[in-house]
């Protein structure tokens, strides 16, 4: 979406694992569970998958990564978008059509055997089905992950359990839960460690990353209101086009110079916006969100995850069996100690 590129304006703040400690964040699932899907692959850029065929990537994801965090004592609710807002419905078509132009352009990249290009290109195929949501909510409940389920974004209903005070900050590659209201973002929280640019031999260090609201919007004297028009001007999921020619860095000076968007489509004369301002704005300012969920924390259904996933999706038993005993010693210490601090408290 359009506030993708924040980056430009703000930075982040780099802190390693150990700062979140006992810490409660709230997960865009869909987010992160596509992460794995693009990243988790063969040299062919195939995705992993079982003996019958059916892809494991992100279980594999969702396993490894949710493991190393509750070792270090971080509480995780994962939260699944909704049905998506009608005004959604462009930017979905568009990802359809570069999912569909990758997927001809990996045919051709393995009918010539280029597998370096295939594998970049088939990293934007990735497709999430039905069937891997629930494999990836029932593997959540086995690790004791509690899950929630949002009416509509995800990122809505993540950043409103911040401000209910469930959840200390949201965790997400995107930006969106800044102008959903969350006060905390945590961005590279499962991307952490030394990654390998794409078609390089070149390796370069992925940080964990802390957003604060209040900081930004301090920082670039603007509030949140106008960080929400910023965005509209740029371009989100719900009016993909945004305004031509204009990125992170022009919308800002916008902004700062006319106050709001009205003013600056009526000032400027290259500006203008073929849709209704306030309907986007109040996706974003008054989300649709839900009081109707569980945060139950549990320990780790060893047993169980061990048959889910070895005995029905082809894992190693060994290493899941010893990940999973690792985990559950970091996840049994993390709910010790917020018994205790309740009990004191």
């Amino acid at each position: 979406m359009g506030v993708k590129k924040i980056s430009d304006l703000f930075k982040g703040t780099p802190i390693n694992l150990d700062q979140l400690r006992q810490k409660k964040l709230a997960v865009d699932a869909y987010n992160i569970i596509y992460q794995f899907l693009a990243s988790i692959r063969g040299v062919d850029g195939s995705p992993l998958s079982d003996t019958e065929g059916t892809i494991t990537s992100h279980l594999s994801g969702l396993l490894y990564r949710n493991a190393r965090l509750l070792e270090k004592g971080i509480q995780l609710v994962y939260v699944f978008d909704g049905k998506p807002s009608e005004l959604k419905r462009e930017e979905i078509k568009r990802r359809a059509e570069i999912k569909r132009k990758a997927r001809e352009e990996l045919e051709e990249a393995l009918e010539r055997g280029d597998l370096a290009r295939a594998r970049v290109v088939a990293q934007r195929t990735s497709v999430l089905t039905s069937s891997m949501v629930e494999d990836s909510k029932k593997l959540l409940n086995l690790l004791g992950i509690p899950v929630v389920e949002a009416p509509q974004e995800g990122e809505a209903q993540a950043a409103y359990l911040v401000n209910q005070k469930k959840v200390w900050g949201v965790a997400s590659q995107d930006y969106d839960s800044l102008l959903f209201g969350s006060h905390v973002l945590i961005r590279n929280l499962t991307l952490s460690g030394r990654r390998r640019l794409p078609r390089t031999n070149t390796y370069i260090t992925v940080n964990v990353e802390e957003f604060h609201q209040n900081e930004l919007l301090r920082i670039l004297e603007i509030t949140r209101e106008q960080l929400v028009d910023m965005s509209i001007l740029i371009g989100t999921d719900f009016n993909p086009d945004g305004v031509k020619g204009i990125g992170p860095k022009t919308a800002y000076k916008l902004i700062r110079k006319h106050g709001n968007l009205e003013t600056t489509i009526e000032k400027e004369d290259k500006v203008s916006l073929d849709l209704d301002i306030n309907e986007v704005r109040d996706i974003f300012l008054n989300p649709v969100t839900t009081d109707d969920y569980n945060i139950s924390f549990k320990t780790i259904d060893v047993e169980g995850a061990v048959q889910f996933l070895c005995e029905e999706r082809g894992f190693s038993k060994e290493r899941v069996r010893s990940t999973l005993e690792k985990a559950k010693k970091g996840q049994d210490a993390t709910l010790r100690q917020k018994s205790l601090d309740s009990f004191f408290n």
